[in-house]
């Protein structure tokens, strides 16, 4: 019989010496960033600072652990471990990343296969791959409470693909999608998935294309053949160069290129191979190209041969 022990609230969270907590730390550079620790002087009637010991941080001498005084608000009780060990995760899923001595709160911008993940840091404009079991779903302690709560199962169910797919998507992942319609061979259109249907199947809804009526945007059902995840933002592009390998915004879908020409520092003209064609386009409007290959993205080979 398997019993779930429910997370402690306030009333049961008592900072007393040695307790277990979780810090919050809001210096330059760490703003946000959890560290595990415990309570050396707990607090009295008369201060709200609290001497604690860090787990993994260390002291200037590089020996003894770091003790410091922190405020009442930046103590938690230690996250429980999910009632599932084997959680899946989802692009767009906001969770703490383990790194560099503690939890970084980033986002699932990519699901690899054998439980990988690539994890984007919005404060440092930085990504990295992480392992599942450096994971955790981010949540919030609030009025003596996890939110989201730890009652909430977290055993994937119909709508979650498990992470040894190569595609994993679920209601509301934002991702692109191609289309083989005559005219559109190879464009890539920004649409959210709707519902899950099964079987490789999905029902999404387009963010820019709309009914001829103009009332509504388009819904269809795909296969997994012609779905995939949004692509990460590269490092900062400032110019491209002649031959660089690009995607092109235009007509509301991403369409692959080359660069052909640089006009100027805001202008560039790009070649379609597939139609024989070449536009002009600002920076905005394109972006380096990347292949999803096996669950992975791989970014284009700058200075390719306009004659391959």
């Amino acid at each position: 019989m398997h019993v779930k022990i429910p997370p402690k609230k306030m009333a049961d969270f008592q900072l007393k010496k040695n307790t277990k907590v979780e810090i919050k730390v809001d210096e330059e550079g760490f703003h946000g960033v959890i560290f595990s620790a415990k309570i050396i002087t707990p607090p009295t009637k008369t201060t709200k600072k609290v001497l604690v010991e860090y787990e993994t941080l260390l002291a200037e001498d590089g020996i003894k652990p770091l003790r410091e005084k922190v405020d009442l608000s930046q103590i938690t009780p230690t996250q429980p471990k999910e009632s599932n060990n084997n959680v899946v995760f989802l692009l767009d899923d906001i969770v703490d990343a383990y790194y560099n001595d503690g939890w970084w709160e980033g986002v699932i911008t990519q699901v690899l296969g054998d439980c990988k993940y690539i994890v984007y840091f919005k404060p440092t404009n930085e990504q990295f791959e992480f392992n599942g079991s450096d994971l955790r779903l981010h949540r919030e302690w609030d009025a003596g409470n996890w939110i989201p709560s730890f009652d909430e199962e977290t055993q994937p169910t119909e709508g979650m693909m498990y992470c040894k797919e190569e595609n994993v998507f679920s209601k509301g992942s934002r991702v692109e999608v191609s289309s083989d319609e005559e005219g559109f061979e190879g464009a890539w259109f920004v649409a959210s998935v709707i519902e899950v249907l099964g079987k490789g199947k999905f029902l999404v809804e387009y963010k820019d294309l709309t009914t001829e009526d103009n009332t509504q945007y388009v819904r269809e059902e795909v296969d997994a053949l012609h779905i995939r995840p949004c692509p990460p933002n590269t490092e900062t592009v400032d110019t491209f160069k002649q031959y660089d390998e690009v995607d092109a915004l235009y007509n509301d879908g991403w369409w692959v290129g080359i660069i052909s020409e640089v006009l100027g520092p805001s202008k560039y003209k790009v070649y379609f191979k597939n139609t024989n064609e070449e536009m002009e386009f600002m920076p905005e409007e394109l972006r380096k190209h990347q292949d999803w290959t096996n669950g992975k993205w791989v970014v284009a080979s700058e200075g390719l041969n306009l004659t391959q």
